[in-house]
């Protein structure tokens, strides 16, 4: 079918699919560092990962050094259509320097910014607060000992600094993400003082104000993980708490709840207290597995809720899963794509028709458009998007993908 027909279809239903093509172009993603070597970051380190976070798999190709990343991550953006930025992590740090965390300045950081800045991308950036000896207890802002709080209280300082100045730099806000993974693997006698601990920890650590243009803080909630199964200190509805009397943004990541739990449900439920949200777009199969996005009912409810709640302005869409088993660079590319692809979908439904149907309590009418629109030729105006956007579609893009793979197959 031809983008003339495929258009003239959706005009059938009063959706205007030059209207969408424009609206998703503005829509970027960020994409997150981590998946390109498996969670293993840049420094010299020692520690376990903690919290639940492990790739698992042994796919050749693995980038080993900043250079390599970059390399990657270059050849992944050619195939995704539109202008899009990078979610980078602490120990992703590009430096001859061995700092420990709480010694991390926007210096150690500074290639990644050139990088940007020569790839016309936004940064947002994570503290990290694993893969260290101070966080093998799977304890850090709430820690009983002061001075492994202090620790990472100072960590978590500088990373806020670091993201300022990243977002002064490239001009555009940098969000900073925090996630800690503090919690018990046996049932506790005490919830109330390691919460406690972790609001003061998080208290002295955002103390400094910062510019909203240039850094805006997030906080990220978990149901569980590997050696935390018990109690996660940080738990949805701490860190919803924290964002509203705090103001900052609430991070809802999808492998962050009970598997039967509707993330797409949450948002305008959340909207209505806290003024920006922040998503990790991921796909648990039993738990924060973190599998590569799919275009599936889960992908396409958060899409639509995006789309007709109208929180696209107040909603920075991350990624965050990391398969080892896969090409590495085309789990970033079918990651991403399928994200855009689900907001077309939403960005070429005909909302007015839904909602007045729903608003008058005809149920039959919004059932019927539901399933019908289902036969619309999305695949005509995304292949159109991609077209218009210069990147490869279908067929050629599996060679894009293949013939890269082939080039860093050996270095490992």
């Amino acid at each position: 079918m031809s983008y003339e027909s495929a258009k003239a279809a959706f005009a059938d239903w009063g959706v205007d699919t030059e209207a969408a093509l424009t609206r998703l172009a503005d829509i970027p993603i960020s994409m997150h560092c981590w998946q390109g070597d498996d969670v293993v970051g840049f420094e010299q380190k020692s520690g376990s990962s903690g919290g639940g976070i492990q790739a698992t798999g042994n796919h050749p190709g693995r980038a080993r050094t900043p250079d390599e990343l970059r390399a990657d991550l270059e050849f992944s953006y050619r195939q995704i259509p539109g202008n899009h930025r990078l979610n980078l992590h602490a120990f992703y740090l590009d430096t001859n320097q061995k700092p420990d965390r709480d010694e991390i300045e926007f210096s150690h950081f500074a290639p990644w910014v050139d990088w940007a800045k020569d790839q016309g991308l936004g940064l947002d950036f994570n503290p990290t607060f694993f893969a260290h000896e101070k966080a093998d207890d799977n304890l850090t802002l709430s820690h009983p000992d002061q001075g492994i709080r202090d620790f990472w209280i100072e960590h978590g300082k500088r990373s806020r600094d670091i993201a300022a100045q990243m977002g002064a730099a490239l001009g555009t806000t940098c969000v900073n993400n925090i996630w800690v993974p503090d919690g018990y693997k046996d049932t506790p006698v005490d919830r109330m003082a390691p919460r406690r601990r972790l609001e003061a920890s998080l208290d002295a650590m955002m103390a400094t104000p910062h510019d909203k243009a240039k850094m805006l803080d997030a906080v990220e909630s978990k149901l569980f993980g590997i050696g935390v199964e018990a109690c996660t200190v940080g738990s949805h509805e701490f860190y919803m708490g924290y964002a509203i009397r705090k103001g900052t943004l609430l991070c809802l990541d999808m492998g962050h709840f009970h598997p039967t739990e509707n993330v797409a449900d949450k948002l305008s439920s959340v909207a209505l207290s806290v003024g920006e949200i922040l998503l990790h777009v991921s796909r648990p199969m039993r738990w924060d597995s973190d599998h590569v996005i799919l275009l599936d009912d889960a992908i396409l409810q958060i899409a639509q809720e995006l789309v007709s709640a109208d929180l696209l302005g107040r909603t920075h869409i991350g990624l965050d899963f990391f398969d080892a088993t896969i090409s590495r660079t085309a789990a970033w590319v079918i990651g991403t794509r399928n994200m855009q692809k689900a907001l077309l979908r939403a960005l070429l439904a005909p909302w007015d028709e839904l909602k007045s149907a729903e608003n008058n309590l005809d149920y039959t009418s919004r059932l019927v458009v539901t399933e019908e629109i289902k036969d619309l030729p999305y695949a005509t105006i995304w292949a159109e998007f991609c077209n218009r956007m210069g990147v490869a579609n279908g067929l050629s893009l599996i060679s894009e993908l293949d013939q890269y793979q082939a080039r860093v197959a050996d270095r490992n």
